[in-house]
Parts: structure tokens; C-alpha cells; sequence
């Protein structure tokens, strides 16, 4: 599939003064010479940052680590995680389209991106809040159908729940991620029919639903001012 850059470019890229230390923090993990090992972290704090990526910030990434920018051009429009266009203020909604959800019912949630959201995939919605495409497998196959929205895979949808999402996220809210029809993890959906009593007075959501509330970033934006920077390899 042939990827272009967005017709709509901003005029500058920069990190923030805490990303730029954390994307400096990167290039000592890699010996001298070899800082364009980083490309990858780099772009993807970039997107982290603003939500997608501009060429401005390709090439203010490949400045940085000293690379021709066709090289980092090359990178982003490889790898389907970045995102070459404007996505939405509030979520991106990445809908598994695979065999087991497309099964389950991931074309009804397609129908309702395109009803809600726009009629056409990387568009955005008429108030810029959201935004969709469809993806290839997502490996929650035990949880169809599912999609991710920004950090956080959102299981066991039906189609109205999908709905109240979709309509949470555009109000500014975060909805707790992981199985939504009541399920711990990917149990049988009709309840354990062995080792019952396993979880009796244990967590109440799996290790990912946990740290998912925990931090709070399903669709925040990183602007570096959370992280802790610890280099805790070669060089200091």
C-alpha cells in the first residue's frame, strides 16, 4: 500500500524541552556512529507528542541523529503505526479487521466509524475530535471484536457499546479499557467452568486494565514533563 505524507504540513516541528532530553537520553543506549539506531523511538515520541507525523518532524529526527531525511522518510512511510495525517483531538480508533473480529462483528463497528465518525478512513470527524481506520490483527483474537484506541485495546465489543465509546471519547473522557461485556480477561464468556475459585478476593481488572488506570494515558498526549528520565546504560 502506497503511503503519501499529509498535503497539509506544518510550517516546524520541535520536541519539547522534556522530549528533547529524553530523546537525547536515547541516543546513549548506542555506540558512537550508531545513534541512527534510534529512529524508531525518535518518531514515535515525535507522534506521541503531537499525534502524528508532520515531515517536519521526520526531518527535525533525522537532523538530529545525523541521517539523510529520504532515510527517516523511508521509516515513517514504512511502518503502519505512524501516523502520516492529522488524526483526532480526542482518540484514533483502530478497528481490528482480522478473521476472528471480522467474524465477531468488526463490520458493524467499521459501519459505526463511518456513521460517527467519517465515511472514509485517516478523515476527520466534521468537530477534528476523532478519527478511524481499520487495522490488521491486533492479537486479541480470544476478545472479538476489539480495537485500539490510543495506548489501550477496548475488548468484547458490541455495537452500542462502541457507540457510548465512541461518544465519551468525543465528550473528553478516557472509558476504562479491556473486556467490556463484564469478562477478568479471556475467560469463556459464559463464565470459568474450572479453576473457579482462582481469583476469589483478588484484583478486580487484569494487569493491563489495572495499569491502564493506573497511569491514565490511554489518549494523552507526551510531552515528556511525566517521565522520569533514569539512563541506566553504557555511558552516563
Amino acid at each position: 500500500m502506497l503511503r503519501r505524507l499529509h498535503p497539509n504540513q506544518p510550517t516546524s516541528f520541535a520536541f519539547s524541552p522534556e522530549n528533547q532530553k529524553w530523546a537525547e537520553a536515547q541516543l546513549t543506549k548506542y555506540p558512537e556512529g550508531r545513534q541512527a539506531s534510534a529512529i524508531i523511538p525518535l518518531l514515535w515520541r515525535a507522534q506521541e507528542q503531537e499525534g502524528w507525523l508532520s515531515r517536519p518532524a521526520i526531518e527535525f529526527v533525522a537532523d538530529m541523529l545525523g541521517m539523510a531525511h529520504i532515510r527517516a522518510l523511508e521509516v515513517a512511510t514504512f511502518y503502519f503505526m505512524f501516523q502520516l495525517q492529522p488524526v483526532g483531538s480526542a482518540a484514533h480508533i483502530q478497528v481490528c479487521g482480522t478473521l476472528s473480529c471480522m467474524l465477531c462483528g468488526a463490520e458493524d463497528l467499521v459501519s459505526i466509524c463511518k456513521e460517527k465518525i467519517s465515511p472514509t478512513p485517516h478523515t476527520l470527524s466534521e468537530d477534528g475530535k476523532l478519527s478511524w481506520e481499520e487495522v490488521e490483527c491486533l492479537g486479541a483474537c480470544a476478545n472479538a471484536p476489539m480495537a485500539q484506541i490510543g495506548k489501550d485495546y477496548y475488548e468484547d465489543l458490541s455495537g452500542s457499546r462502541f457507540e457510548e465509546l465512541l461518544e465519551q471519547f468525543r465528550g473528553g473522557n478516557a472509558p476504562v479499557p479491556g473486556p467490556q461485556n463484564g469478562r477478568f480477561s479471556v475467560e469463556p464468556s459464559a463464565g470459568l467452568t474450572s479453576l473457579s475459585d482462582v481469583n476469589d478476593g483478588g484484583p478486580t481488572a487484569n494487569k493491563s486494565v489495572s495499569l491502564a488506570k493506573k497511569f491514565n494515558d490511554t489518549v494523552k498526549r507526551i510531552d515528556g514533563t511525566d517521565d522520569t528520565i533514569t539512563i541506566h546504560w553504557g555511558k552516563q
